[in-house]
């Protein structure tokens, strides 16, 4: 199973169309990534009201906080995992990944490393995504870490760190795209070209998300649709 969204809902303007945005979207695509979340947390409401604009296949992924990630650096985070995880109990049924995006600077510390992923897991069951920005992170003793607790490494463009960030990696029950724009970063359209070359990668796979975070100029829906007919395209043939 292959799902295409982008980062947030945004879409082009059209006069006279039924619903909101996410309504819309979630027409069109099978599954969007909330980055709101990563900056502040959300009503019970708002989350129940997204749910229930969706249809009964569609899927969100949740960034989780920066507080989680940025500030404590996954550092004795056992409450605010716990806060947020009781925040997302009216999206539960449609929850996809969670995905923790790590700050850039924040290099490997084994010992905080293994002590969050083993809380992390104590805690939740579900799909989980490691994006790690910094070069220690892309080693095989990581790999092996991220197998041991189920955790997916998500793959970035352009990759940050390490080479190695442009692939997937940890646990592959679970594949995760990151496309941020490149050359430039949340602004660059893809061309056609790489698209084909993504969907060839992705075919064999079961269970991958392809979330496009060029949103600057709009690029990100217009992609994303193109990706979506390219893999239904293939898997016709």
């Amino acid at each position: 199973m292959h799902r295409v969204g982008t980062a947030g809902w945004s879409l082009p303007a059209k006069p006279k169309e039924e619903g909101s945005h996410l309504y819309r979207y979630s027409r069109t695509l099978r599954c969007v990534e909330i980055n709101s979340s990563f900056y502040r947390a959300h009503r019970a409401n708002t989350w129940g009201r997204w749910a229930a604009e969706t249809p009964a296949e569609f899927r969100f992924s949740l960034k989780a906080p920066r507080s989680i990630t940025h500030e404590a650096k996954l550092r004795d985070t056992e409450p605010l995992v716990k806060a947020f995880l009781e925040q997302l109990e009216p999206i539960r049924e449609k929850a996809g990944p969670i995905l923790f995006q790590l700050p850039p600077a924040l290099a490997l510390d084994p010992v905080i490393a293994e002590d969050f992923l083993a809380m992390l897991r104590s805690l939740y069951p579900g799909e989980a995504v490691l994006e790690p920005r910094h070069a220690s992170w892309f080693t095989p003793s990581v790999e092996r870490l991220l197998h041991k607790y189920g955790v997916a490494r998500a793959a970035a463009d352009p990759p940050k760190g390490a080479p190695e960030a442009a692939e997937p990696g940890g646990c592959r029950s679970l594949i995760y795209y990151r496309l941020h724009g490149s050359p430039r970063i949340y602004y660059s359209n893809y061309e056609d070209s790489f698209l084909r070359d993504l969907t060839a990668r992705i075919q064999s796979r079961e269970n991958t998300w392809v979330i496009f975070d060029n949103t600057a100029l709009s690029h990100a829906y217009s992609n994303a649709l193109h990706l979506q007919a390219l893999i239904a395209e293939a898997s016709e043939q």
